[in-house]
C-alpha cells in the first residue's frame, strides 16, 4: 500500500513539474492535481511545495476557485511575508475578482519599492486591457518596449492589441520585431502572414504567401499555414495584374498546398481531421475577413475529401 502510494505521489509531483517546465497553462489539470497533492502530501514536497503552492494558485484563479487561491496565497505570505513575488501574486487575486483599483493600487506599491519590476508593470497593462481600455494598455505597451525590447510575450500582446484595433499595419511591424528576436518561431511567421493577407494587394499577398510557405517550412504540420498558403496562392492566381508566369507558378503553389491537405486528411484514416480542418479554415477565413479590401475567392472544401 506504502509502496503505491508513493508511486501516485512521485507521478503526481512530476506532471506538475513538467507543466511547469513546458509552460502549459492547463488550469483545471494542474487544479486537480495540485490541490490532491497539497491536501494528501504536502508533507513530502520539501521546498518544491513553494512553487506548487504558487502554480496551482495561478491555475485557481483561471478556473475560479477563489477558495483555493486564497488557502495557496496565505500560505505563501506566511513563508515570505514582505516578498514582491507573493504581492503580485495577491494583486493577481484581485484582478480575477475584478477588483481592479485595489490591484493596480497593489503593482504600484510593488513598482515603488522596485522600479524596474517587469512584472508589475506588465499586470497594471493587463488591467486596462481587462477594462477594455485599449488605447491606454497600447501607450503604456510602447512605453515599455522602449526599455524591455526584447520582451517576445510584450511585443505579441501589442500585436494582438493593434489587430483587435484593425490597425495591421503596425500589428506587422510588432510581428516584424518578433521574427527578428525569434526567427525560428513557425507561429509567429504564419500570423504576420495573416496580418499581410489581410491588409490586401497584390504586394501583401505576395509576402503572405512567402511568410506561410516560411512557417510551413519550420513546421509542416501547421494546418492552419497550409490553407493559408493555399488561399494566398490562389488569390495571387486570379489577380488580373498578374503576368502568365506568376499566374502559373501560383496555381502550382495552390496545387501543392490542395495535395497536402488532401495527405494530411488521407493518413489520418479519419473524419475527425475533416471537421478540424473546415474549423480552421472556417476560423481563418473569419480572421481575414475583419477588413480585407478584396473580394475573397473561398477555396473548395470538397478538396479535402479523398476520392
Amino acid at each position: 500500500g506504502l509502496n503505491v502510494l508513493l508511486i501516485v505521489f512521485t507521478e503526481m509531483r512530476d506532471k506538475l513539474r513538467k507543466w511547469r517546465e513546458d509552460n502549459h497553462r492547463n488550469s483545471e489539470q494542474i487544479v486537480d492535481v495540485g490541490e490532491e497533492l497539497i491536501n494528501e502530501h504536502a508533507s513530502k514536497l520539501g521546498d518544491d511545495i513553494w512553487i506548487i503552492y504558487e502554480q496551482v494558485m495561478i491555475a485557481a484563479l483561471d478556473c475560479s476557485r477563489d477558495d483555493l487561491a486564497w488557502t495557496c496565497l496565505q500560505e505563501l505570505k506566511r513563508q515570505f511575508p514582505g516578498s514582491q513575488r507573493v504581492k503580485r501574486l495577491a494583486g493577481m487575486r484581485l484582478e480575477a475578482l475584478e477588483k481592479y483599483e485595489d490591484a493596480s493600487k497593489q503593482y504600484d506599491s510593488i513598482l515603488q519599492d522596485d522600479p524596474t519590476n517587469t512584472a508589475a508593470r506588465k499586470r497594471k497593462i493587463s488591467i486596462l486591457k481587462a477594462q477594455g481600455k485599449s488605447a491606454e494598455a497600447i501607450r503604456e505597451l510602447n512605453e515599455y518596449l522602449e526599455q524591455f525590447v526584447g520582451d517576445q510575450e510584450a511585443w505579441h500582446e501589442l500585436s494582438e492589441l493593434y489587430i483587435n484595433e484593425h490597425d495591421y499595419g503596425k500589428a506587422a511591424f510588432c510581428l516584424e520585431e518578433l521574427m527578428m528576436i525569434n526567427p525560428h518561431n513557425h507561429l509567429y511567421c504564419e500570423q504576420y502572414a495573416e496580418v499581410k493577407y489581410t491588409q490586401g494587394g497584390l504586394e501583401n499577398l505576395e509576402l503572405s504567401r512567402k511568410y506561410f510557405a516560411q512557417a510551413l517550412k519550420l513546421n509542416n504540420r501547421n494546418m492552419r499555414a497550409l490553407f493559408g498558403l493555399y488561399m494566398s496562392a490562389s488569390h495571387i492566381a486570379a489577380c488580373p495584374k498578374v503576368n502568365a508566369t506568376v499566374k502559373k507558378a501560383n496555381v502550382k503553389y495552390a496545387a501543392w498546398a490542395t495535395n497536402q491537405i488532401n495527405r494530411a486528411y488521407q493518413v489520418s484514416h479519419a473524419r475527425g481531421l475533416l471537421l478540424i480542418m473546415k474549423a480552421t479554415l472556417f476560423t481563418f477565413e473569419s480572421f481575414m475577413m475583419r477588413e480585407v479590401k478584396y473580394v475573397l475567392i473561398s477555396p473548395d472544401i470538397s478538396i479535402c475529401n479523398p476520392v
